[in-house]
């Protein structure tokens, strides 16, 4: 553990010690001699005190900034990135210790401005800088709905991480959801159907319509486990739009738009095959995305060679490849049977109007005697089909 000695003079009694605890890798020093700045009109020739230590310990990144005082209190610390960012802290056990409430990030210099005063008010200043060892890796996230969007009512917020979170609760613990409603609502952890790690927060119930949903995510400086580390903090917000719900029956071969309460739209649809991987999946999906014009190529999810054709008003409901969308070539079966490759289907014109009045975000209800299966969480959203209690106990901080 490296030491710097610095000889201040006796007028100054308090001996400040800084410690910055990290969790990987060799800390760098102090980068130069901490310098004291007595009281002025000191009596020349004094007798010393003791020398001010200041401590930096190996490793550094991951732990709030620690400072303690000895023979006098904290009467003001600054710490301050490089960036000109500032760790803000708190000053306790009877002013001989200061914490700051974030943790050192790594890769980052710091330098520290200490300023302690005897018990008969004389006060001195003790300055040290130090540098944090680079991350081995740094991990990244993606965060949906977008930023300063509107959605529907069964979005939830998700975040997908680069790399694996083996510390969960730590990262969960700097993720936080304000509501202009105080919605009640829970993360979970599941696992993306991209097979990365992934943390969703949804409410208890659908999110009432105008609820405004900010994510502070002060990440910067906290290890996701396994070399990973977070570099920066993430900020976003949405709205929660009109309280629209899809209703599908496959068994009716019937898409419904309820809006409000009340039945704006139906329509005669035809879902997926009965009987083999063609089936369509049941239980809740959330439209993910409305996509468009776009090409399916059947041998993407597993079904050989059976179609590979560019579809109208795609609109994304698993990711795992269940879209409902344009299909002309099925018209025959429209309201009558379920023929389609998994998909479902309806005519060009009830396709383009049903488009037009969906949102992102809008809740699919789907019920059907022969289906694939209920929709996963991490296929798409899925965390509608997990009980409310279910779903609290894979949050990570319990």
């Amino acid at each position: 553990m490296p030491r710097t000695h610095i000889r201040i003079p006796r007028p100054v009694l308090a001996a400040v010690a800084l410690s910055v605890s990290l969790t990987a890798c060799s800390a760098q020093a102090a980068s130069g001699p901490a310098r004291d700045e007595g009281p002025a009109g000191s009596a020349a020739g004094a007798s010393q005190a003791p020398p001010a230590k200041v401590t930096v310990v190996d490793p550094a990144a991951g732990r709030p900034v620690t400072v303690t005082a000895t023979g006098g209190t904290i009467a003001g610390v600054k710490v301050v990135d490089a960036d000109g960012g500032s760790l803000t802290g708190r000053t306790g056990a009877g002013g001989s210790r200061w914490v700051s409430d974030r943790r050192a990030a790594p890769g980052s210099s710091y330098t520290v401005e200490v300023i302690s005063r005897t018990a008969d008010g004389r006060q001195s200043t003790t300055r040290s800088s130090f540098t944090t060892p680079e991350p081995e890796r740094v991990n990244k996230l993606t965060l949906a709905p977008g930023k300063n969007t509107t959605v529907g009512i069964g979005h939830p917020l998700s975040i997908v991480f680069d790399l694996p979170v083996t510390r969960k609760a730590d990262v969960e613990r700097q993720l936080k959801v304000t509501t202009s409603n105080a919605t009640e609502g829970s993360w979970g952890w599941v696992k993306d159907h991209s097979g990365r790690d992934r943390a969703d927060w949804r409410p208890r119930e659908y999110w009432k319509p105008g609820t405004k949903v900010t994510l502070e995510a002060d990440l910067n400086g906290t290890d996701s486990g396994g070399g990973g580390w977070f570099v920066r903090d993430y900020r976003t917000g949405f709205t929660i739009g009109a309280a629209q719900i899809v209703k599908v029956d496959l068994d009716r071969h019937t898409l419904t738009v309820n809006r409000d309460g009340r039945t704006v739209r139906t329509i005669p649809v035809s879902g997926g095959t009965p009987g083999g991987d063609k089936r369509s999946w049941r239980g809740t999906a959330v439209l993910m995305a409305k996509e468009g014009t776009i090409n399916m190529n059947s041998e993407t999810v597993g079904l050989g060679d059976a179609y590979d054709k560019d579809v109208d008003y795609s609109m994304r409901l698993t990711w795992s490849g269940m879209y409902a969308h344009a299909a002309p070539w099925n018209a025959a079966y429209f309201g009558k049977a379920n023929k389609s490759s998994g998909c479902i289907g309806m005519s060009d014109g009830d396709a383009a109007a049903f488009y037009a009045s969906v949102n992102v975000g809008d809740p699919f209800e789907i019920t059907g005697r022969d289906t694939k299966g209920v929709v996963a969480e991490g296929n798409g959203y899925g965390a509608w089909n997990v009980g409310w209690a279910d779903w609290q106990r894979k949050s990570a901080v319990r």
